[in-house]
């Protein structure tokens, strides 16, 4: 099966897998059942992409901010770089 092609990068955020971890915590002599959320599966490889995702859009729902505002990003580059909505503005994105 060919790999599912995707509109917008912002269709690949979120329902990141869960793996089990089988051998961990009887390692530690612990029964539980251990799960890890693999969020490097989202579209910029981290957790941030939820957050940055959600603050873009509600912003733009809110009217907080419109097609073609300018978006400063200032971090180190990796939440906000990713995620224009798609249909939305062509946001500029300036890091320093």
């Amino acid at each position: 099966m060919p790999p599912l092609a995707l509109d917008a990068i912002t269709q690949h955020i979120g329902n990141t897998p869960l793996v089990r971890l089988n051998k961990l915590p009887s390692s530690l002599g612990v029964e539980a059942a251990v799960y890890a959320k693999l969020e490097y599966f989202n579209a910029g490889g981290s957790v941030k992409d939820r957050i940055a995702l959600r603050m873009v859009e509600e912003a733009e729902r809110s009217g907080r901010i419109k097609p073609g505002d300018t978006l400063i990003e200032p971090t180190s580059g990796n939440t906000l770089v990713f995620h224009t909505p798609p249909n939305s503005s062509s946001a500029i994105w300036r890091m320093f």
